[in-house]
């Protein structure tokens, strides 16, 4: 993180979630727009980008804030199979994963744009692996947006084939599946 800046991370909180929607739609909207048009980036937000709670209540959620208080980033894991999308996303599957065989799930990374590339979305990743290790995690997958491949790339994440995931409207939205295996243990 940028060592000018005194940021913290701390748990989300159910409290976070109606700043945590403004954060994620001004975060998609300006870092996405280079990758996506503006009706796919509209119609992602109404279920592909948002809060998933279930992330928030099971304690894998993260934000970043400012000095003042202010949340300018957010992301974590989660140990439920859903590997994407906001609590409006009807194609969730909220079963737990088996952390012997299963990868834990990186989720739901957004940045302020006004505080991007100072090193915040990756210490938040590094403190969700961190996590995820800890609960016995040996893998790890995430379903990436295309400004968020270069960084989770840099991370050590191989992208799969990219995927069109359907929005209303009849549009698609371009991800990328990405998987890491973490080292064994000595």
């Amino acid at each position: 993180m940028d060592p000018a800046v005194e940021y913290t991370l701390r748990l989300a909180t159910l409290d976070d979630v109606p700043v945590l929607h403004e954060l994620i739609a001004r975060s998609i909207r300006g870092l996405g727009a280079a990758d996506y048009h503006r009706a796919q980036i509209e119609a992602a937000l109404k279920g592909a980008f948002g809060v998933d709670t279930a992330l928030i209540k099971d304690g894998t959620y993260f934000v970043t804030t400012t000095p003042v208080g202010e949340i300018i980033a957010c992301g974590g894991w989660s140990r439920r199979r859903t590997l994407f999308g906001s609590d409006t996303r009807s194609e969730r599957d909220e079963s737990w994963l088996d952390p012997r065989s299963d990868p834990a799930k990186i989720r739901a990374f957004f940045v302020d744009p006004a505080h991007a590339r100072h090193g915040i979305g990756r210490a938040i990743l590094a403190r969700s692996e961190a996590d995820a290790i800890q609960a016995g995690f040996t893998a790890l997958e995430m379903m990436a947006t295309l400004p968020g491949l270069r960084l989770y790339e840099k991370c050590g994440y191989v992208p799969g084939a990219a995927i069109e995931h359907p929005l209303p409207g009849g549009l698609t939205i371009r991800f990328v599946p990405m998987r890491k295996q973490v080292p064994a243990a000595d």
